[in-house]
């Protein structure tokens, strides 16, 4: 195995998302690339004059500090020639020379991997489906990946933790950022439960709107069928499902509401030829043969999984059907409305909020107002029908 300094100075010098294959086919290995000299680079066709650039600009050195902040926070570095390296993922054309990896990691080539992604602002149907779907296959030996956002990502995750299984994160940032505060509880669980956060960006990367494109094709790379639940036409989910085609992967898509044009992505990848994804059992049916960990005699209905103890009252609160979608997404945007018209004390307290439940003092502290006008605001924000309370003084965007 080679020095992982060797693979953090190719990363460094390439980028994310850079076809290297060919330049290590062509010096023998990134040793050899490394301690070729600038003739030798510039004698190779596989390499451009920008690349040639940066092969001379950066050192082994400059990876020392990257090594040092995985080594402080625990965080596994794992280069293209390591044995932890899933080979499903090196099979692709772009892979990435890295891969950091807070949690562990399963080994995906022995493992059925079944992805589930949509759309962040999601329908309660799309929801409670993701999760319920997420479930079944965990139920059946089959782990889950998704991308750790809000919305379907989150719901996936939930219900593969909800099944006693282990789920993990593909995140289109680096680790240790703040991205989606809203979702750190849910990411701390994934690795708290077994499971991890696998990313090919730096410790401290941000986000931004090229990297999650760019990330999609690990999720779809890591798996063997990938399963939109709720999408619009053109959105990161289905960017993952062209991903997956082009792997050479399954793709699977939940039927949408007809009437709803907003989210007809799902529809449109069926009439491209998607299997109609009804329940756990289609998703992982097709690779029992393939993997001995997989027991299809566990398969559950969606019926069956919402009947469980853990998602029964849920159910019973709030039945999902496709004619409550576009109330519940028409009153959405109405919120939405209201909240970016919010100003002041209000505006504080708001933006302090978050999808999950969190008590008063945590609000208080994270808007920085005193307690009194942090309360007065909550009480606003309730009657704007912005916030939600429950016992403990605890509360949660709406």
């Amino acid at each position: 195995m080679t020095d992982i300094r060797y693979w953090l100075w190719l990363q460094q010098c390439l980028g994310e998302g850079v076809q290297f294959k060919h330049i290590l086919e062509d010096f023998g290995s990134v040793e050899e690339l490394y301690h070729s000299n600038i003739m030798q680079w510039r004698m190779s066709p596989a390499l451009t004059p920008k690349q040639l650039d940066r092969l001379a600009k950066y050192s082994l050195e400059d990876t020392k500090k990257t090594v040092a902040v995985c080594q402080q926070n625990g965080w596994q570095l794992i280069g293209f020639d390591d044995a932890r390296y899933p080979e499903k993922l090196r099979q692709i054309v772009n892979p990435p020379a890295v891969l950091y990896c807070e949690g562990r990691l399963i080994d995906f080539d022995a493992t059925a991997v079944i992805a589930i992604v949509g759309t962040r602002k999601a329908s309660p149907y799309a929801v409670k489906v993701a999760q319920l779907m997420a479930k079944g296959v965990s139920l059946c030996g089959a782990a889950v990946v998704s991308g750790g956002a809000l919305g379907v990502d989150a719901a996936a995750h939930r219900g593969a933790m909800a099944a006693g299984a282990k789920t993990y994160a593909v995140l289109g940032c680096g680790l240790g950022t703040d991205y989606l505060r809203a979702n750190l509880e849910l990411r701390e669980s994934i690795v708290k439960n077994g499971g991890a956060l696998i990313t090919e960006y730096p410790p401290y990367t941000q986000a931004t709107r090229n990297t999650f494109p760019l990330r999609n094709r690990l999720i779809s790379a890591l798996s063997d069928g990938v399963l939109v639940v709720e999408a619009g036409v053109k959105s990161g989910s289905t960017i993952t499902a062209q991903h997956a085609l082009e792997q050479g992967k399954d793709v699977f898509a939940v039927p949408a509401s007809l009437l709803d044009y907003n989210f007809y992505g799902t529809n449109k990848l069926i009439d491209d030829g998607a299997t109609v994804a009804t329940s756990p059992l289609v998703l992982v049916e097709r690779y029992a043969a393939q993997y001995a960990t997989l027991d299809l005699s566990k398969a559950k209905t969606l019926r069956e999984l919402a009947e469980t103890p853990d998602s029964a009252n849920a159910e019973k609160k709030e039945q999902l059907t496709f004619d409550e979608v576009p109330k519940e997404r028409k009153q959405r945007l109405i919120n939405e409305e209201k909240a970016m018209a919010l100003t002041g004390d209000e505006k504080s307290v708001y933006q302090a909020l978050t999808a999950e439940l969190c008590g008063i003092e945590e609000i208080i502290q994270k808007c920085g107002l005193p307690a009194h006008k942090a309360a007065a605001a909550l009480t606003l924000l309730e009657l704007k029908g912005l916030c939600e309370s429950a016992s403990g003084k605890r509360y949660k965007a709406k």
